[in-house]
């Protein structure tokens, strides 16, 4: 399978002073190729306000959310196909950036945190067993060197 998945992205300097080291907006927008658009920044927590905006999602966040979502659609779908009537999935990721063996700052794990309702009672050897599927079936997940740990509630 070949599949070309693209967007724009696009960044316009808000302020005269762009040559002063780090004086510059990072905020910026996000178009999918659905037409749809994301306001971005980098995280306040990497570069201080008001260089970023804590209102727009960032790189670290999109990221997590979407191996979370990848996760979550893998999960579902199995799910269906095993006809588990799964009525609730709720998540809080979360990715914990340190340095990785090459001493850079990388993402080195994330953790999903996922919370599954279904209709009629489901073992959790069964659950389990979907998040293990949903997880080796995930295309983010095998796109990426982070340790993905998936704390099953």
């Amino acid at each position: 399978m070949n599949q070309k998945i693209s967007a724009k992205i696009h960044w316009k300097n808000q302020l005269d002073d762009f040559f002063i080291k780090g004086k510059y907006r990072r905020t910026h927008s996000w178009e999918l190729e659905s037409g749809s658009q994301l306001k971005a920044s980098s995280s306040i927590h990497i570069v201080p306000i008001p260089y970023s905006n804590p209102e727009f999602i960032d790189p670290e966040e999109a990221f997590v959310c979407s191996i979370a979502s990848c996760h979550m659609l893998f999960f579902l779908s199995i799910a269906a196909k095993k006809r588990i009537d799964v009525l609730q999935y709720d998540d809080s990721p979360i990715a914990i950036l340190s340095k990785n063996h090459s001493k850079k700052v990388a993402v080195t794990k994330i953790i999903l945190n996922p919370k599954v309702v279904t209709r009629e009672e489901t073992s959790k050897e069964t659950l389990e067993n979907i998040h293990e599927l949903a997880h080796q079936s995930c295309f983010i997940a095998n796109s990426i060197n982070s340790k993905i740990h998936i704390n099953h509630q």
